[in-house]
């Protein structure tokens, strides 16, 4: 995982260069405010995968000399299915919409955040997958 902190670090100080450039040469607020923003999330990103780089076992992809079969077996748990994403998704489209048509539109979409989240969150504790 260590490489994976150093590429997105590397990206930070590339989109930081970026940035500047961008900004002195086309004098454009949004576009090199973007770029500030992007160079702000992959030193996040990279400052957390640096961060807990140093409390995971090193793996294969921080090993010069590993094989691609080193890398095999199981990496985690993933969810099988879930429905959750989907109420969110509509819920956070009716919010957004909520901004272009008429913040009545919140009434319905908040309904369905909470009920998204809540599920999504206490997913394995009740049902079929709460053993998982």
């Amino acid at each position: 995982m260590k490489i994976q902190g150093k590429m997105f670090l590397w990206l930070a100080v590339f989109m930081l260069a970026m940035a500047i450039i961008y900004g002195l040469w086309s004098k454009e607020p949004a576009g090199t405010t973007a770029l500030f923003l992007a160079f702000g999330l992959s030193v996040m990103i990279g400052y957390y995968l640096a961060f807990t780089a140093r409390r995971v076992d090193a793996g294969a992809q921080d090993n010069k000399e590993a094989d691609v079969a080193d890398d095999a077996g199981e990496i985690g748990f993933f969810s099988p299915h879930s429905w959750q994403p989907l109420a969110l998704a509509v819920g956070g489209a009716f919010a957004f919409l909520a901004i272009a048509v008429g913040w009545w539109l919140m009434y319905f979409s908040a309904p369905l955040i909470l009920v998204g989240l809540w599920g999504w969150v206490f997913e394995y504790y009740r049902g079929e997958n709460r053993t998982q």
